[in-house]
């Protein structure tokens, strides 16, 4: 396995690190949350530039790191469900697009055509990832001020309403990307 395949299974391996510390009480925890997912989300980057200068790409590469990336995202996602942060409705039509063309790409290995992530599919991973950054804010925000009167009643709903709003977006590039991965591989799916 080479250098980029190892960070992108590291990738995998942070998710549960950066989960375990978001669910501890206390700012500082948080703080540490947010730290290893900005970790974490920087090693796609690192994993794709190795590949690229070093010439490390691999049929294993490109399947395991949008996998990985499905792994870190989602599990922030079903992470801010359980912290009743965001609606459950929002991480389903995200998981059943992530469902929807990772089985695509998984049926067509099987055929011996390996479906490389589209561009879009790199521009939703963007969005989700800069939603997932926000979203630790907002918590990390709550938090330091959460005992102050700062954060009385309005506060509290401009937390919830900036919350929502960026994952409705999010939804809606996600579904976007889908659709348009889906249009794209139109005639290799048709052959399957």
């Amino acid at each position: 396995m080479n250098l980029a395949n190892k960070i992108t299974v590291s990738r995998v391996l942070l998710t549960f690190v950066f989960m375990y510390f978001l669910f501890l009480e206390g700012l500082i925890f948080k703080i540490v949350a947010f730290f290893v997912f900005s970790f974490a989300a920087l090693s796609d980057l690192l994993d794709g530039w190795i590949a690229k200068t070093r010439n490390q790409a691999s049929d294993f590469g490109k399947i395991m790191d949008p996998i990985a990336d499905k792994v870190l995202t989602l599990s922030a996602f079903l992470s801010f469900v359980q912290l009743q942060l965001i609606p459950a409705w929002m991480v389903v039509i995200i998981i059943f697009r992530e469902f929807i063309i990772t089985s695509l790409r998984l049926f067509a290995l099987s055929k011996g055509k390996v479906l490389s992530a589209a561009r879009s599919g790199k521009h939703k991973t963007v969005s989700q990832m800069v939603s997932i950054f926000l979203i630790l804010g907002f918590i990390i925000l709550k938090d330091m001020f959460k005992d102050t009167s700062f954060w009385n009643g309005l506060g509290e709903n401009l937390y919830f309403i900036s919350v929502y709003v960026v994952m409705f977006i999010t939804v809606i590039l996600t579904l976007i990307s889908g659709i348009s991965y889906l249009w794209n591989n139109r005639n290799i799916i048709i052959r399957l």
